[in-house]
This record gives structure tokens, C-alpha cells and sequence, in this order.
């Protein structure tokens, strides 16, 4: 018997509920959604990160495999995997844009004072690139080489946690060195 509470839920409690609330009614995120809120969606998602699942035929297996747990993260019936791809085309991307940037100021304000070993003044950062592979079928525009279809993700780390600063998307072509040009 388990004592204490999930770590997923800990994780959760960072994100407040009147701040998604917020959130979620200044981009009108609950409109025509009878059962399946933002914060469930939230709570899919985290659970998905946190324990690698690679799919939704995998989440919904996973989170479904323990209906009592389910129950307890908020859950009032089983995830169903035609919900959870409807909630996450549906709605607007901006609200976890915003919901983000709110969690970076936070770790930000956070890691503020601290040390990074090495005695300078003003703040480091760091530049990361990842090339993330796409269907050329379903993703012509996204032409990288002749038989492969790519996009690239900049990222700009605050060494001070490392905290991600700017995230930017690209066609995977553009070299790092030109991410602030374009």
C-alpha cells in the first residue's frame, strides 16, 4: 500500500489551478468540451513526459492501466485515446505557450543568485539545436533533403539552471550560427 502522494500530483501542484483557469478562459479553452478539461489534458501530458510514453495508444494504456490512481489525479472516467487526440488538436496552443512562460519566470526568479562557478557579471547562455525528423508524406513543406522532411529547434539555455530562455523553430537547414539573423 502506497503512502503519501504520487509524485506526478507534486509536480502538478507548481501549476495552480487559478492560474490555469485564467489561462484557460482567456483563450476560451473549455468552449464545447462537455468532460475532458484543460487540467486533465495538463495532467495527460505531464504523466506522457515524465514517464517517456511515445504515443496516445501508449498513454491511454499506461493511465488507464490503474483506474483507482486515475480517480485520484482527477480523473472521472477512463482516457479515451480519440479525447485526448481531439483535446490536443482542439485547443489553442497559446494557452501552453503562456502557461510555460509563466513556469520559466518562476524557475527563473528561482535560480537567480545562483552561483555558476565561474566569477562573471553579467548572465550566460547557451545555444542548442535538435533536428527533429518528419514524414515527407505528411510534411512536404518541411523539405530537407530529397527523401527527407526535418524541422529544427533552437534553444537558448540560461546557464543560471539551466532554464530555456527563447525556443525557436526553423526550417533544418538554417545552421546555428544564423539562428538570430533570421
Amino acid at each position: 500500500m502506497t503512502h503519501g502522494r504520487f509524485i506526478l500530483s507534486q509536480i502538478l501542484d507548481l501549476v495552480h489551478r487559478e492560474t490555469l483557469s485564467r489561462l484557460s478562459a482567456r483563450f476560451n479553452a473549455e468552449s464545447r468540451v462537455r468532460h475532458f478539461g484543460v487540467r486533465q489534458q495538463l495532467i495527460c501530458m505531464v504523466f506522457a513526459q515524465l514517464t517517456w510514453r511515445e504515443g496516445l495508444r501508449d498513454i491511454e494504456a499506461c493511465l488507464n492501466a490503474k483506474p483507482d490512481a486515475l480517480y485520484h489525479l482527477g480523473f472521472r472516467e477512463p482516457v479515451a485515446k480519440s479525447t485526448l487526440a481531439d483535446a490536443n488538436e482542439g485547443r489553442d496552443w497559446r494557452l501552453w505557450q503562456a502557461l510555460a512562460m509563466g513556469l520559466i519566470n518562476k524557475a527563473r526568479r528561482l535560480y537567480a543568485g545562483e552561483e555558476l562557478g565561474v566569477d562573471l557579471e553579467n548572465t550566460v547562455y547557451a545555444l542548442d539545436s535538435s533536428t527533429i525528423d518528419l514524414s515527407m508524406t505528411l510534411f512536404p513543406w518541411a523539405t530537407f533533403r530529397s527523401t527527407k522532411s526535418a524541422i529544427k529547434i533552437h534553444t537558448q539555455l540560461d546557464l543560471r539552471g539551466p532554464i530555456p530562455v527563447c525556443v525557436f523553430v526553423s526550417p533544418a537547414g538554417l545552421h546555428d550560427v544564423n539562428f538570430w539573423t533570421s
